[in-house]
């Protein structure tokens, strides 16, 4: 459960370890993995102290450099350089060499010697074109202190370089390398949106309202042929309407009115 949780929810893998230590505190697995789960909610003394209790039921240096970073964690990046040096070291395979010259690199740095830090890190690890497990954090820990150092043109050069050797995306070499360039990133959400990134939705207001002019010009022509058909209905009966003779009370036929306008048209089209 400890290394089910512990990159995610490092304090609820820190509680299942200090379960682990009462029921198997002479276990050196269980006092391992107490002092990662510590190390992990920077509980630093504590971890440490696991560690070294961890070692001395083994007899392994392979917590040599975890040991040291949590030196440095507590403020102490003397003993860090210190243990830097120790034999120990030595009995350390190529993936814990390397990881122990990033914890001395990284106490040069607590110090400020930003220029040592980088030639600490300068290594046949480093210079190698070969892709490792630590390939990527070495390059990047010499990038960020290249940049630190003022060194932008070297740092974005090594910042390309983590890049190439970091597959699974462990660095943030990416966005360092952006930053280094000036490119800025827009989300699209919250630049067509509001501040909460919310879509905005006043285009389908607005193409409702469209529509609604459109069906409202639909029914101003209906309203205009509605009133040019009771316009020539009026015009119709005026037409009958002169032909009515009031004093004999007669009227001529509107079959007949009609034809005879269609013969005067007819007439006056022949003009």
């Amino acid at each position: 459960m400890v290394a089910r949780l512990i990159d995610d929810e490092p304090e609820q893998a820190y509680a299942y370890a200090r379960i682990a230590l009462r029921l198997a505190s002479r276990v050196a697995a269980v006092r391992e993995a107490a002092g990662f789960a510590a190390y992990a909610t920077q509980k630093y003394s504590e971890a440490l102290a696991e560690f070294r209790a961890a070692k001395r039921m083994t007899g392994s240096v392979e917590l040599w450099p975890v040991m040291a970073d949590c030196e440095r964690g507590l403020g102490r990046p003397e003993r860090a350089l210190a243990m830097a040096g120790e034999p120990e070291v030595q009995k350390l395979d190529k993936a814990g060499q390397v990881e122990m010259r990033l914890v001395a690199a990284g106490a040069r740095r607590d110090q400020g010697q930003l220029e040592a830090a980088i030639v600490t890190l300068q290594s046949p690890e480093l210079a190698s074109s070969s892709v490792q497990p630590w390939t990527a954090r070495l390059r990047y820990a010499y990038a960020d202190a290249l940049l630190a150092a003022g060194r932008e043109d070297e740092a974005r050069e090594w910042f390309g370089k983590t890049l190439e050797a970091d597959k699974d995306g462990a660095t943030d070499a990416s966005d360092r390398l952006a930053e280094i360039d000036g490119v800025e990133f827009v989300d699209a959400a919250v630049e067509h949106g509001d501040a909460d990134g919310d879509v905005d939705v006043d285009t389908d207001a607005e193409d409702d309202a469209d529509v609604e002019d459109d069906l409202d010009d639909d029914d101003d022509d209906e309203d205009d042929e509605q009133d040019a058909a009771e316009v020539a209905a009026a015009e119709r009966a005026t037409d009958v309407a002169e032909y009515y003779d009031e004093d004999d009370d007669e009227y001529e036929p509107l079959e007949q009115s009609a034809a005879g306008d269609d013969e005067r048209e007819t007439g006056r089209d022949k003009a």
